[in-house]
């Protein structure tokens, strides 16, 4: 089974990243683009059974995402 994780910055976090992003798309013709989050995007392989989801979740809890300051989801794909 593999893991999709996404995470990003919760809203209200300053994200540095995305607004140098968002302020350099005009410049290379992109107008109109707001809201701009980078974040991150794991993927992992899992023994399949019935507690890989509850699994991951621990798994970013404890170590892939901050929960203060990040959020995150992730998906469950059979191979």
């Amino acid at each position: 089974m593999k893991a999709k994780v996404y995470i990003t910055p919760k809203a209200g976090i300053l994200d540095p990243q995305g607004l140098t992003i968002e302020r350099s798309l005009p410049a290379l013709g992109f107008e109109g683009v707001t809201n701009v989050r980078v974040g991150k995007y794991i993927e992992l392989d899992l023994p399949d059974g019935d507690a890989a989801g509850e699994a991951v979740d621990k798994m970013c809890h404890k170590l892939l995402a901050n929960p203060i300051i990040e959020d995150f989801e992730f998906e469950l794909v059979p191979e």
